[in-house]
């Protein structure tokens, strides 16, 4: 059966509102890059949660500029956030793995003030694309 468009949207939204709530928790316990990784995929999740709501029954990649992008094809106003967004697909591979930087590890790398740019980034992506659901 089928699944309701707008409660696949929902159900992708509040997985995205619980990640930015472990976002949170990293950032306070200092785990830096692990708060930058989340960040991304909180963004991720909540425009993968408007496409869903919108109707696409598939909807894959991890690209937030390229969901961006594709999400507004159904509302132009989420084309703005194109590009603002865009540096957290930066934090996608590098946040996690050693041999994703040049003689040091994430966890030395990333420090609180990329932290706070990366959830200030995804409080943007998650507020708009809750806005959009009427959440």
């Amino acid at each position: 059966m089928k699944r309701d468009a707008r409660a696949e949207g929902m159900r992708w939204l509040e997985q995205a509102q619980a990640d930015r709530e472990g976002a949170r928790l990293l950032f306070e316990g200092k785990s830096y890059h692990l708060a930058c990784f989340v960040a991304q995929q909180v963004a991720e999740k909540a425009l993968k949660a408007f496409l869903y709501a919108q109707g696409e029954e598939l909807v894959v990649g991890h690209s937030v500029e390229a969901l961006c992008r594709w999400a507004a094809e159904f509302d132009a106003d989420l084309e703005t956030l194109r590009e603002a967004a865009a540096p957290l697909d930066g934090y996608y591979i590098p946040t996690r793995y050693p041999n994703g930087l040049p003689d040091s590890i994430p966890a030395r790398v990333y420090t609180r003030a990329v932290a706070e740019e990366a959830l200030r980034l995804t409080d943007l992506v998650l507020h708009r694309v809750q806005e959009k659901m009427g959440v």
